[in-house]
């Protein structure tokens, strides 16, 4: 099978071409590798994944139509992964038009180079970020959505985009809602790689709001087994959206807890964010009946377990930094 890959050197891009890889796959990868995060950290995302024979790898911005239609003339591809996108809520607040122009305008390209090259599916990164505070927990995938910033506007209107352009049956799209996915070399930007950098710098480690929000925590390893068994799944509708989360929201001072247990001498400062506030929710929880009902048997990680594995890769790899 030939899949294309797009924003391969990030996180979740790059988990999942590694799992097809390993499969015989053939998977092809772009990514604008921008400075967002550490560019250090993608390359070597990316040098792991030329090892293999059957990656093939274009440094592209999908923002930029005419290169991307160029690169892809003529050649095969049978269902797209858009994973590329500007990630970030509070980045927002800093760099608003970054958004337009990747999750917006990329994301239309993308879907016009999948019905120039008759794909059948394309999968794409939504976000929880879409529900906004919700008054009920946990979220499905019904709820009415009420984005806080503009991270998650951009992410509804790729729904919305994708809902309509699926109307003339041609292309089958699905939205992946991801909870806070965490794991091996995951985002250095999100809070848990943060706390591990301040621990190895023996800094202070800035902990927003006294840790009382809570987040559904989702392995990386749960994701790409879900993911590779959506591949195999002949969907009926056109259009179809799944949260992708472990079902359990955990409150964030209990994991910093449990991280102070396996980092001795963990420092944690408290700090109290009141703009951060007005963009980011209290809490993320979702419902994943409707994805599990799909899968003929998926267990998710234990929580402890997957933050040891994802600690002890991170004490293995110094080079991974953030900054």
């Amino acid at each position: 099978m030939k899949i294309l890959i797009t924003g391969t050197c990030g996180f979740i891009g790059y988990s999942l071409a590694e799992s097809l890889l390993k499969k015989n796959n053939i998977v092809y990868g772009i990514d604008n590798l921008n400075d967002y995060y550490s560019v250090s950290i993608k390359k070597l995302r990316l040098k792991n994944l030329k090892q293999n024979k059957n990656f093939i790898f274009k440094k592209i911005d999908i923002s930029n139509r005419n290169l991307l239609f160029k690169f892809f003339r003529k050649k095969k591809i049978d269902i797209i992964f858009n994973f590329a996108a500007q990630a970030g809520v509070r980045y927002s607040l800093i760099k608003p038009d970054s958004y337009f122009f990747s999750n917006l305008i990329g994301f239309l390209n993308i879907c016009d180079l999948a019905k120039s090259l008759k794909v059948k599916k394309v999968f794409f990164a939504s976000s929880s970020s879409v529900y906004g505070d919700a008054k009920k927990y946990p979220v499905k995938e019904s709820f009415d959505l009420n984005p806080k910033n503009i991270y998650g506007l951009t992410k509804k209107m790729n729904e919305i985009s994708a809902k309509t352009l699926s109307l003339d049956g041609k292309i089958k799209f699905i939205g992946l809602r991801f909870f806070t996915v965490f794991g091996e070399w995951g985002r250095p930007d999100m809070m848990l790689f943060k706390v591990m950098e301040s621990y190895q710098k023996n800094l202070f480690f800035y902990l927003n709001d006294s840790g009382k929000h809570f987040r559904d925590f989702t392995y990386i390893q749960d994701v790409v087994s879900i993911l590779n068994k959506l591949i195999k799944v002949n969907f009926k509708n056109n259009f179809q959206l799944f949260n992708v989360c472990s079902n359990r929201p955990i409150k964030v001072i209990k994991i910093i807890n449990e991280m102070q247990n396996n980092l001795q001498g963990l420092k944690i400062k408290n700090v109290n964010p009141k703009i951060l506030k007005k963009i980011e929710v209290n809490k993320t929880h979702g419902d994943n009946k409707k994805i599990l009902n799909l899968m003929k048997e998926q267990k998710f990680t234990n929580f402890s377990v997957a933050l040891k594995n994802t600690i002890d890769w991170y004490m293995k790899n110094k080079i991974y930094k953030i900054t």
